[in-house]
């Protein structure tokens, strides 16, 4: 099966300039899986000027490191890293163990979630790689929403299903994460990530396994 990338191309060159003719400043957040490289090569090639931010919660594989440096020198793209001002030794629970163990909802929150937040303000427009078929709650999403705060979420490739992305990373000789081949289909934190050993199970199964929870809270 073949794809017209350009027209693909075109549709979000479009809306990108519809929100800068609105006056709506956009930013963009990638985790850096196998993913993001299709979106992060988009708007390389419409708009390098657009923000990139990674939240760098201090439990990624280093191979996501690895990628994300060579990703961004590949683009040329603007990247902001974001940290959470909670330190390591403070995210304990009561037992004396990481936050991770115990309290996976609360580690994501003060991880993830809080140094999101004053980013949000400072723009009109988020931009995010979520695609329908990575889970159910995803499948319900909008192109683009408007959340709770008032903001504005554009979600670029939400109608991509999984052969296009690799259609695309192939047609532009682009790489997936390192561990991609490992069967590792959605790629977070290292103590709370697994291969996907079945091919009938969604790409983001190996999250979170054995726990009811699918998402990190950035995106609920």
């Amino acid at each position: 099966m073949t794809f017209d990338f350009e027209a693909e191309r075109a549709v979000i060159a479009a809306q990108l300039a519809e929100f800068e003719q609105a006056g709506q400043r956009c930013f963009l957040s990638t985790s850096f899986q196998s993913n993001s490289v299709v979106l992060l090569h988009l708007i390389s090639e419409i708009d390098p000027n657009i923000p990139i931010y990674f939240i760098n919660t201090g439990y990624h594989f280093p191979e996501t490191l690895k990628f994300r440096d060579e990703l961004m020198r590949r683009f040329s793209l603007r990247l902001i890293e974001l940290r959470s001002d909670v330190p390591k030794c403070s995210q304990i629970s009561r037992n004396g163990r990481l936050l991770f163990v115990e309290r996976p909802n609360y580690c994501c929150y003060l991880n993830k979630v809080l140094p999101l937040i004053p980013i949000k303000s400072e723009y009109d427009v988020w931009i995010s790689g979520l695609r329908r078929g990575q889970s159910s709650h995803r499948a319900n999403l909008l192109k683009v929403g408007v959340e709770d705060s008032g903001k504005t979420k554009y979600l670029p490739i939400l109608d991509w299903t999984q052969e296009m992305v690799d259609a695309y990373v192939a047609q532009y000789e682009l790489p997936f994460h390192p561990l991609h081949e490992q069967g590792y289909l959605s790629v977070g934190c290292e103590p709370c990530t697994r291969p996907v050993m079945n091919s009938g199970q969604d790409s983001r199964s190996g999250r979170w396994q054995g726990l009811t929870k699918t998402e990190c809270g950035l995106h609920l």
